[in-house]
């Protein structure tokens, strides 16, 4: 993933309203509309975050008669995760060399 995309998905992430988004269109596509109830906000402030999620290619949207339908992209998720799975190791090895020396010190 290109570092622009991949700066782009951890700036739509950083909101809260945009993963609980996200959330929602784990269950299916949805419209706006459908997106928006939950929410207290209103229908254009919802397509704004519906647009940062487009841009970083978390979401994609199609038109379904007169409603436009917006779906879940996971793939752009897979490649932020990858990304992080080399610091979960970092850290992990971290923590082993805590812990071999705290051993060495109760020693």
């Amino acid at each position: 993933m290109p570092t622009d995309q991949l700066s782009a998905v951890f700036g739509a992430l950083a909101d809260p309203t945009r993963r609980a988004i996200l959330e929602r269109l784990t269950q299916g596509d949805a419209t706006v509309g459908e997106i928006c109830a939950p929410f207290a906000m209103s229908q254009p402030a919802i397509s704004r975050h519906l647009r940062v999620l487009e841009e970083a290619g978390l979401i994609s949207r199609s038109r379904k008669a007169t409603a436009r339908l917006s779906h879940l992209e996971a793939e752009p998720l897979r490649a932020a995760t990858g990304w992080l799975v080399a610091y979960r190791d970092y850290w992990a090895r971290s923590y082993d060399r805590l812990d071999e020396l705290l051993a060495r010190m109760e020693d």
